[in-house]
């Protein structure tokens, strides 16, 4: 027991609760940890893709800042070439201290290869430019000269930005191709968690399954009064003490059933021994065995003999009924065919029928029904029996079988007394008899059809007495089955 507790607290958390989010985190663990994947290649994208605008947007920038400073200075070259002019010159310089304040600038940008050379060679092909057109080598400057290096200059620039745009462009393209390979990934490792998540279900479904079954188990165990095999339930330590408080239950009702039962074989020995005597005595008295009996004491040795007989039967009926108690709480089903069932019951009340000269009639087709065939024939033969019991002699007995939907019903009428309306629920309570008809009070104990009542029900159909039924003046009984019966709990398979 202390090594079974020992393993199931290793399996299971200590309650109930703690296995079901324990099983959550379980499964939701794949999903989360996709989501937390995705959510960082998403931040790693969009990083990248803010680090990618900006560097694009700076390099255009300086591309077309470069283009108009190169513009400028070619401009103010090619004019100093053909008119040398203090102003032109003082304004040459300032395009040029411009033109280098904007490359100090733009060299502190982290441009790309490709753009990054081509800036480089702007750089020196401007500071030639200003060299020659400031200080020639021999007088003034040549002004084919200026402007193939002016040309040479815009021609820099302007790759500076075509480089830059091309980058910009090719890196989105980089980006795309990025996110692409993130969406891939992201679709394999939903699907690879969603298959871990479905496994983790299923998987964690049997484990907390496993003890409410166990308590299911245990539950019908009990409902079908089988108290012979000790209840154990694993689980957390909540279900393992329900268990063992289902096991404690079962060891009362043993105890109990074992009570019930000391007693009735008390009761049955303490009442059958004087009662042997009693009916012992009569008998010898009968045969005259102490001396011949004049005619009144035979009368009432014939009394005392009869109502010996009367209470042997009765104290045998109530155990019989206890028996049948029990029983009901335990059927064993299996197809029936209910037609069949019905003829042996009819064949075997025939010869009392043929005794009253009564006319017994069976009208039933093909039915089949999952129901305890011994039982289903006790309900069949109590009521047959009350019928060959109380129809006169002559009168008919009539057994009509039929299946509406999912039930089947079984009539029985006879040409009897019937049954006052005042009576139709109490005959079936145990013991009772009934008041004194046309015919007298019948003899028996009034357990029959308490025990066909609580037969009946156990399959979960009904039993009842039918007012006014037609072609009959008698009673008319009517047993209503399930095909497939709805059992209690206890009972369900």
């Amino acid at each position: 027991m202390l090594a079974e507790r020992n393993l199931s607290a290793l399996r299971y958390p200590r309650s109930f609760l703690g296995l079901l989010v324990a099983a959550f985190l379980l499964v939701a663990l794949p999903l989360i940890g996709t989501l937390l994947y995705s959510a960082w290649h998403t931040e790693r994208l969009t990083e990248q893709s803010r680090s990618a605008v900006s560097g694009a947007s700076a390099a255009a920038r300086a591309g077309r800042s470069l283009v108009s400073r190169v513009g400028s200075i070619e401009r103010l070259a090619l004019q100093l070439a053909v008119l040398p002019d203090a102003q032109l010159r003082a304004d040459f310089a300032r395009a040029h201290e411009s033109f280098r304040q904007l490359s100090d600038q733009l060299g502190l940008l982290a441009l790309k290869e490709e753009p990054l050379a081509a800036f480089t060679r702007a750089i020196e092909r401007e500071q030639a430019l200003y060299d020659y057109v400031t200080r020639p080598p021999r007088g003034a400057p040549d002004l084919r000269t200026v402007r193939a290096m002016a040309a040479a200059l815009v021609e820099d620039a302007y790759q500076v930005l075509a480089v830059s745009y091309f980058a910009a462009d090719r890196e989105v393209e980089r980006l795309g191709a990025s996110a692409d390979e993130v969406h891939r990934r992201l679709i394999v490792m939903v699907l690879i968690a969603t298959a871990l998540a479905l496994a983790a279900a299923l998987a964690l479904t049997r484990l907390i399954a496993q003890p409410i079954a166990e308590l299911d188990s245990a539950i019908r165990q009990l409902g079908s009064a089988d108290f012979t095999r000790a209840i154990r339930v694993s689980g957390p330590e909540d279900l393992q003490s329900l268990g063992e408080r289902l096991d404690w239950l079962r060891q009362r009702l043993t105890e109990l059933e074992a009570q019930k039962n000391r007693f009735l074989r008390h009761l049955s020995h303490d009442l059958k021994t004087p009662l042997a005597a009693l009916r012992e005595g009569t008998e010898l008295l009968n045969d005259q065995v102490a001396g011949p009996l004049a005619p009144p004491q035979r009368q009432v040795v014939a009394i005392l003999r009869d109502n010996s007989v009367k209470l042997q039967r009765l104290i045998e009926d109530l155990l019989d009924y206890q028996r049948a108690l029990h029983a009901a709480s335990g059927l064993q089903i299996g197809v029936v065919s209910l037609d069949g069932l019905l003829r042996q019951c009819v064949r075997s009340h025939q010869l009392a029928a043929q005794a009253k000269t009564q006319r017994l009639v069976l009208e039933t087709g093909s039915i089949a029904v999952r129901a305890d065939a011994t039982k289903l024939r006790s309900v069949i033969d109590n009521l047959l029996g009350n019928a060959v019991k109380f129809t006169p002699a002559g009168g008919e007995i009539r057994v009509l079988a039929s299946q509406q939907g999912t039930a089947a019903t079984i009539d029985f009428l006879d040409s009897g007394p019937g049954v006052p309306p005042e009576e139709r629920e109490a005959i079936f309570e145990a013991f009772f008899r009934g008041r004194a008809g046309a015919f007298g009070r019948a003899e028996g104990t009034g357990l029959g059809l308490a025990i066909a009542r609580e037969f009946t029900e156990a399959h979960g159909g009904r039993i009842e007495v039918v007012a006014g039924a037609p072609r009959s003046q008698g009673a008319h009984f009517r047993v209503t089955l399930p095909l497939r019966p709805v059992l209690p709990l206890a009972e369900a398979a």
